[in-house]
């Protein structure tokens, strides 16, 4: 199902009404561009982890988590990038992401928690988190397009 945008009542200006049309007829393809850059960070720093998640594992007590939810989380991280950019179970991928980056979000970057030298670095990585759960929740709505193994396999 894609999201269709009603080009009779615009978004912007009369004068920059060329974007609208522009957002109308890419749609699906930038939801793929979209669906790739935002699953392509998953599935990256995901395969990093996978061989060696024993050892990824043992950094989550220091960030109040335990060690076994590693064994949960890399796979979640790859598999979700994979799908979201296959556009794969897509609403539901989007789900298990935005829980993942809740709790990436407040126990790897917990900013107001660290030294004063790591705050900044740390503050960075919490608010570009909270940037991609904003991404993910344009996917829930729109969800993953027509390109997209969500629209191959359940056509209606």
């Amino acid at each position: 199902m894609t999201i269709q945008s009603d080009v009779s009542s615009p978004s912007s200006h009369a004068l920059l009404s060329y974007t609208d049309r522009i957002a109308v007829l890419w749609q699906d393809f930038l939801l793929l561009v979209g669906r790739v850059m935002i699953g392509w960070v998953f599935l990256w720093y995901g395969w990093g982890k996978l061989f060696n998640i024993a050892g990824y594992a043992k950094s989550f007590p220091g960030r109040g988590l335990q060690e076994w939810m590693a064994y949960i989380a890399v796979p979640a991280e790859v598999l979700g990038g994979l799908f979201l950019i296959l556009g794969f179970a897509t609403r539901y991928t989007v789900l298990v992401m935005l829980f993942f980056m809740i709790v990436a979000a407040l126990s790897s970057h917990a900013f107001w928690s660290v030294l004063p030298a790591q705050r900044g670095n740390q503050e960075a990585h919490f608010w570009k988190n909270i940037m991609i759960m904003g991404g993910l929740l344009l996917l829930f709505v729109t969800s993953a397009g027509r390109f997209s193994l969500d629209r191959i396999l359940f056509r209606k």
